[in-house]
């Protein structure tokens, strides 16, 4: 059993943290804390991920790549989004860790709704097959 709480306890903190920018756009402080909040929620949903496909496909996934992670969860339909998708919050990720720029910011931002209902789609698939 692939424990989830981590998972969805960051996931509801960056729901948290999108309402309350939903609240007040323009504010930087919380827009930062929804980024923060994305980075770690990202590495978890990728984590858990793998932590699932090791305990039940028949055969090694401890050297797979990124894509072809991301495309056997697809294909297990463990993801609702093609590479394409988990490629683009990879991307979003990753900018995050760059020095800080406004524009940046703001595209990462773009992306978090999508994501954060993307991670919740993993976590209910990884959960109804441990039911």
């Amino acid at each position: 059993m692939i424990d989830l709480s981590s998972l969805r306890r960051a996931l509801a903190t960056l729901d948290e943290a999108l309402a309350a920018l939903a609240r007040a756009p323009e504010d930087k402080f919380i827009r930062d804390a929804c980024i923060q909040r994305f980075e770690y929620s990202y590495e978890l949903a990728y984590k858990t991920l793998r932590r699932h496909l090791e305990a039940t496909e028949p055969h090694s996934v401890a050297e797979l790549s990124f894509p072809q992670l991301i495309r056997l969860g697809y294909d297990r339909s463990l993801l609702a989004e093609s590479w394409d998708v988990w490629a683009d919050f990879r991307d979003a990720r990753n900018a995050t860790s760059r020095a800080y720029n406004e524009d940046r910011a703001l595209a990462v931002i773009a992306k978090l709704p999508g994501f954060a209902k993307a991670a919740v789609f993993l976590a209910t698939q990884i959960e109804a097959r441990q039911s």
